[in-house]
């Protein structure tokens, strides 16, 4: 397969996320969407390391799979947090962290 359909995946699974940042406004979706751009650069990182031959592109894959994973763990805390506290996720009625 060549790397330009990995890239064309990458870019909708890209835009799919940014879709759901941009459009919903649950706070459990917006980080699945955060997870899904994740991931579309992931895809872009190994289709280019595939393309050159060099595993340079699977080291950062895995770096941003930790980070993911990091910023998961601590997002699902601080939203369980705020739902017991305020008994709603939702964005735009949350104002927790601003005040």
């Amino acid at each position: 397969m060549p790397a330009a359909a990995y890239l064309y995946l990458a870019a909708v699974i890209f835009t799919i996320g940014l879709a759901g940042v941009l459009l919903k406004r649950n706070a459990l979706i917006v980080m699945m969407s955060v997870e899904l751009m994740l991931n579309a650069a992931n895809l872009t990182f190994l289709a280019f390391a595939r393309q050159s031959g060099n595993v340079a592109g699977h080291a950062i894959a895995f770096f941003v799979i930790a980070v993911a994973a990091a910023e998961a763990a601590v997002g699902l805390a601080i939203v369980i947090a705020i739902f017991r506290s305020r008994g709603a996720v939702n964005v735009d009625e949350v104002r927790a962290l601003r005040e």
